[in-house]
């Protein structure tokens, strides 16, 4: 008899349970070596653009705040054309008599004395009191006033406004101008006077000096706003 409990062959496997359901794990592909390169390129290409953009933007606030302390090219040109055009910046002179020269009673030639402390000098120098002295050069229009109180008994009352290039040069004479005393008077108590007035435009340099000259300083009028000497730049 056969014992059929008995076998050397191992046990079938149970077969799975049709109502149990199991995970199945699929494993994901792994990304490329070339998509990885890639990757990192645009992450740098992007961290250098912002980079770049925070350094031009900081330098150009830090130029923007320094041209707001400098004036532009077009301010100084609007600052000069109005320094030209505004009067209170060209050089000028107008001069007074100095009353003290009517206390010289000698028939001598010489220079007018001016009176420094009330004259009017801009940008304009002066020496000895007699000359003045450019600072700016340029086109200047210089004018003078002579009134005469007395005659000359052989010579025309005559003034002249001498230039010399420096204290040092010789001068010459770059306006005259002359009149005559009536010798006519209604009244004896009527003063006989005569003006010489003159003025041009004439280039001036640096240093250069300009006087009047008159053949006798006894002979002028000193009061006030009868001699007067000046100049202004055109």
């Amino acid at each position: 008899m056969i014992n059929t409990y008995q076998t050397s062959l191992a046990a079938p496997p149970v077969p799975p349970r049709l109502n149990r359901s199991h995970a199945v794990l699929i494993p994901s592909p792994l990304p490329s070596q070339g998509y990885s390169k890639s990757l990192i390129r645009f992450l740098v290409g992007a961290v250098l653009l912002h980079l770049l953009l925070s350094v031009g933007g900081f330098i150009y606030l830090y130029h923007t705040s320094k041209m707001k302390d400098l004036p532009t090219a077009e301010g100084k040109a609007a600052f000069l054309s109005s320094e030209k055009q505004n009067p209170s910046y060209k050089a000028l002179a107008r001069m007074i008599v100095d009353q003290r020269s009517k206390r010289e009673q000698k028939p001598t030639p010489g220079y007018l004395q001016w009176d420094m402390n009330h004259s009017v000098r801009r940008n304009i120098n002066y020496y000895h009191n007699s000359w003045l002295t450019i600072l700016e050069p340029g086109d200047y229009y210089v004018f003078s006033r002579v009134t005469f109180s007395k005659d000359h008994p052989e010579r025309p009352l005559v003034s002249m406004v001498k230039l010399r290039k420096n204290e040092k040069e010789e001068e010459k004479i770059m306006m005259q101008a002359y009149c005559s005393l009536d010798s006519y008077s209604v009244s004896a108590s009527i003063p006989k006077l005569c003006t010489a007035t003159q003025g041009e435009v004439i280039t001036l340099e640096k240093e250069n000096q300009l006087s009047v000259w008159v053949q006798d300083l006894s002979l002028v009028d000193y009061n006030e706003g009868a001699t007067a000497f000046g100049m202004y730049k055109v």
